[in-house]
């Protein structure tokens, strides 16, 4: 099994259990040289909100949109949509990825928006 494979599979698995959360879900993606954050209301039919590097508001001010600071911004601008959607519990969907660099970055900025995982 490759690194891509084994990251889905482990992605699968993790959709599984937040479906029977029944809350909204923050998925992350990670790429090399970007980071995306989208919150899907419970049931996986609608984007509530979403944020990236991409995004003007978001790259103001930033080097480039690859590292942790940039993650970091895009989980503030997360949280503050959220919140603009009167939404504070969530289940964080890190698709598969390991809760280290980016994705803890994004995170933790997350949570001090005032989000709930």
């Amino acid at each position: 099994m490759d690194k891509k494979n084994a990251r889905l599979r482990r992605a699968k698995a993790t959709r599984a259990r937040i479906r029977e959360l029944g809350v909204p879900r923050l998925s992350v993606l990670r790429t090399g040289q970007h980071v995306y954050a989208q919150l899907f209301s419970a049931d996986g039919s609608k984007v509530l909100a979403a944020a990236s590097t991409t995004q003007a508001d978001v790259r103001e001010g930033l080097k480039n949109g690859k590292n942790a600071e940039a993650a970091a911004k895009v989980g503030r601008a997360i949280a503050e949509k959220a919140k603009a959607a009167g939404i504070e519990k969530i289940a964080f969907d890190r698709s598969g990825y390991r809760y280290h660099g980016r994705i803890k970055a994004l995170a933790d900025a997350a949570r001090e928006g005032g989000l709930q995982f």
